[in-house]
Formats: structure tokens, C-alpha cells, sequence
């Protein structure tokens, strides 16, 4: 759900599977004691009524977002509750979490000095990829995961990505970004 009062109690059902959503923000953004600060999560929300919304979360600056769950939803929940800025202009909702509208295509274009990588069951590896090309370690990269359905070329607005894979198995997004970071840390 892109707007409304997020139902705490029912994030699969009624909140459009935002369970989802969170799990997939604390995996990029939770470390055992902390916050991984050189990271920053953009969520794009675009069920129910109205125009799609974007969530960035910067772990640099976050403030509040807890392991569980139904606190973290409920950090998310602070922005559906205000009226959507509009596309491209970012305003603060706590500190390191803001909204936007927009839609993939948007941030894809503010990414214009990032490599861009879409995670994709049938790309080939990205192992293999990050470990063909050092210079990578000093790059600023942004990855990209869909939900339940594939990102097509149009879905990209023209942009393009580098598509890779963590295997043959489409893997829920929290587990995708958790060997992302395994990935990436071993690099370091």
C-alpha cells in the first residue's frame, strides 16, 4: 500500500504484503549491534489508490528502526499517513527515513553515478561478476530487487542495469540481500 494507516496487525494481508518490504529493509540495513551506514534503501509502493510512492532510508542518519518487525513497519507507517510529495522532491518524514513520489524509473535516473545491478534468477552470477572486476570495491553500487514478478526492460524506464544472478531459485528479497552483503563484505 502506497497511502493510509498501515494495519501493524496484518503487514501480509491487508497491508499488501509490506511484511515483505520490511524484512527486506532490515536486512539491508541491520547489522547485530547497529546500522550499516554506508547503506540506503529506496522502497517503491505502488498498490492502492493514487500515485506511487518512494521510501529512502539512509543508514547513515536513521533513527528508530528496530529488528522487529511490527516496530519497523511501524517506522515505514509514519510516511503513508502524510499527503504524498510530489515526484523527485524528497521530504523527511523522521530523520534518515524520507518520501517522495515517483516511480523506478525516477530513482534509477538519481542513480545516474551508480552502477546499477538488477538481481535476476536467470542472469548469469553475480560472483562471478564482482570478482572479474576489483575496481568495484570503490564503486557506488545500487541494486535493484522486484517483487513477486520480474522487472521488464520498460519497468527500467530505459536505463540500463547490469543483470545478475545469486542462482537458479528466485529467493525472497530479505535472503537476496543478505548474500548481497555477504557478497560485498568478503570484498571489502
Amino acid at each position: 500500500m502506497a497511502r493510509g494507516k498501515l494495519p501493524i496487525n496484518d503487514l501480509a494481508g491487508a497491508g499488501g504484503r509490506f511484511d515483505v518490504l520490511v524484512r527486506a529493509t532490515t536486512a539491508a540495513l541491520l547489522t547485530s549491534h547497529g546500522l550499516r551506514e554506508n547503506v540506503e534503501v529506496v522502497l517503491h509502493l505502488g498498490g492502492g489508490p493514487g500515485p506511487p510512492r518512494r521510501l529512502r532510508l539512509n543508514g547513515s542518519t536513521l533513527r528508530g528502526l528496530h529488528a522487529d518487525e511490527r516496530s519497523a513497519a511501524g517506522t515505514l507507517g509514519k510516511a503513508l499517513l502524510n499527503p504524498q510529495p510530489p515526484r523527485g522532491q524528497w521530504r523527511e518524514v523522521t530523520p534518515g527515513l524520507d518520501e517522495s513520489g515517483g516511480t523506478l524509473a525516477d530513482t534509477l535516473r538519481e542513480w545516474k553515478d551508480t552502477t546499477v545491478i538488477l538481481l535476476d534468477a536467470n542472469a548469469s552470477s553475480l560472483e562471478g561478476w564482482l570478482d572479474d572486476d576489483a575496481s568495484l570495491a570503490s564503486t557506488d553500487l545500487g541494486f535493484v530487487l522486484s517483487d513477486d514478478q520480474p522487472l521488464e526492460d520498460e519497468d527500467l524506464g530505459g536505463h540500463d542495469v547490469a543483470r545478475c544472478s545469486l542462482g537458479s531459485r528466485w529467493l525472497q528479497g530479505h535472503a537476496a540481500v543478505h548474500i548481497v552483503h555477504w557478497l560485498l563484505d568478503r570484498q571489502a
